[in-house]
């Protein structure tokens, strides 16, 4: 693993879209189809870089639990 590459990002744009939807993390887990776990969801939401695999079950999960269609970059700014 490269020791140059910073894995705490700080909060990221997709706490404050669960907010403004008054969405919990459960709530995102339990609208994922795909093995989403909490702890997934806490990790994003917190800024720990997420591989594109988890980004993408985050991603649709919070897209099924808000009914809205969000894209990669409008949830993580990295």
């Amino acid at each position: 693993m490269n020791p140059d590459i910073e894995r705490n990002l700080g909060e990221q744009p997709i706490a404050k879209i669960m907010a403004e939807h008054g969405v919990k993390p459960h709530d995102v887990v339990a609208a994922s189809i795909e093995q989403l776990t909490h702890k997934m969801v806490a990790r994003a939401v917190r800024g720990r870089r997420l591989t594109p695999n988890a980004q993408s079950k985050v991603l649709s999960a919070l897209n099924k639990a808000t009914g809205k269609n969000y894209s990669l970059g409008d949830l993580f700014n990295y």
